[in-house]
């Protein structure tokens, strides 16, 4: 029988989306409270591989990551997809009612998981209303699955997230065994 052991724990991450980088810039500053401070922010990304966004949101939207500078474990997920959710409530205004969007999730040496608050097949219900998904997997690269949002297959985050998974990698080799 297998027994039970602690995971290892995980760096915690955001995507956030908006139609400029100031936009971007308050968002980054306010996910601090929740996140601590950031081990790594990506650069600024067009979010141009699909619409999904523009009724709520606008054209032309702009996408960044924040990355932790610390490991934590996984269980606070769903916190953090509430919080991030707060967060952009506190964000809209009456004639712009979703100006930013945030998407937490975490990394580990083999996958990036994302959370969610819509059910699919291949979501997976942790607690509270929250669902989360491996939206990526790493091995010998990011692989992407058939459900993968498009701006992640394409690949163009993936240096970026090289650099994450490093930081996660030292600070794993960090962790008393």
């Amino acid at each position: 029988m297998a027994e039970p052991y602690p995971p290892k724990p995980v760096l915690y991450l955001c995507g956030l989306i908006a139609g400029d980088e100031d936009l971007l810039a308050q968002s980054r500053a306010a996910l601090e409270p929740l996140m601590g401070p950031a081990g790594l922010v990506s650069p600024v990304y067009a979010f141009d591989q699909t619409d999904y966004y523009a009724d709520t949101m606008g054209p032309h939207l702009l996408k960044q990551f924040v990355v932790a500078d610390h490991l934590d474990i996984p269980d606070k997920l769903p916190d953090l997809k509430h919080a991030t959710n707060a967060l952009e409530a506190e964000f809209a205004t009456a004639t712009t009612p979703r100006p930013v969007n945030l998407d937490p999730g975490y990394l580990t040496q083999a996958k990036l998981v994302l959370a969610s608050m819509k059910n699919f097949a291949h979501r997976i219900y942790l607690r509270d209303s929250i669902y989360a998904e491996v939206t990526l997997t790493y091995h010998h690269g990011w692989q992407s699955t058939s459900w993968t949002f498009p701006d992640f297959a394409s690949g163009r985050y993936d240096d970026f997230l090289n650099q994450a998974r490093d930081l996660c990698t030292r600070k794993l080799a960090e962790v008393p065994s």
